[in-house]
């Protein structure tokens, strides 16, 4: 098993281990907002039993790898839809109202910080777990299992960790289709809305053309009446002389 410096030392150690959040739950629960994806700073600090100031500063040297591990610091439009779809649910009070910007973790974000906070007893805790995980997958750390068990747990473990993983992924894709739905749902009203336009359009077109064909007879009718006039005026004899 690498030594625990090792784990704060090594970013390349820290990535591998980074799947197993499982182990967070195992030393501590840690709350989540609503979403059940995401917790706030001092959500963070209440959980490793810090200061939010001790998180921002690890978050200032360490932003690039916890980026990549899923915190987010959210602004404007994306802070004021944060707050009135997952914040305005929450009942915990782990959000400051008046704040122009707000870092988000996920588990996986929260885990980096457990192998990235040095004088945390329980991001230490985490670690050793995290470490014992490591070298004896199918052993918990308070005792140990029958051999026959050790690859069923171990397979147990794995099986723990992707799901968090994927049911992270799915909550991350539900506002995202969320927003698609909406967005086709305008689209169709709008499609809607040509569809009647064009169906009075039609109306009104199918409208002019009677009008237009019934003028139509009309002229003809006029053409026929004075053809008919000019014959007979040419058939009336013309006066041979005036009067004398």
């Amino acid at each position: 098993m690498p030594p625990e410096s090792a784990l704060l030392k090594s970013r390349a150690l820290r990535d591998s281990l980074a799947v197993r959040t499982g182990v967070l739950d195992k030393v501590k629960a840690l709350s989540m907002l609503p979403d059940g994806l995401h917790v706030t700073t001092r959500m963070v600090a209440g959980y490793f039993e810090v200061s939010e100031d001790v998180i921002r500063q690890l978050v200032a040297r360490h932003r690039a790898e916890l980026s990549s591990n899923g915190m987010v610091t959210l602004r404007g439009a994306d802070l004021r839809r944060f707050k009135q779809d997952i914040l305005s649910r929450h009942s915990g009070g782990g959000y400051p109202q008046a704040r122009s910007n707000l870092g988000i973790f996920t588990r996986r974000a929260v885990l980096n910080v457990a192998m990235l906070l040095r004088d945390s007893p329980v991001a230490r805790e985490v670690r050793g777990y995290l470490l014992d995980v490591e070298e004896h997958p199918g052993t918990p750390r308070t005792g140990s299992h029958p051999s026959r068990y050790r690859s069923l747990e171990a397979r147990v473990t794995v099986v723990e960790s992707c799901r968090a993983d994927v049911g992270a992924a799915l909550r991350d894709l539900g506002p995202v289709l969320r927003r698609t739905s909406d967005r086709l749902d305008r689209i169709d009203a709008r499609l809607d809305m040509m569809d009647r336009r064009l169906a009075f359009m039609d109306r009104r077109l199918d409208h002019t053309n009677d009008v237009v064909c019934a003028m139509s007879e009309r002229m003809a009718g006029l053409d026929a009446g004075l053809r008919q006039l000019q014959q007979e005026t040419a058939r009336c004899p013309r006066p041979r002389g005036g009067r004398r």
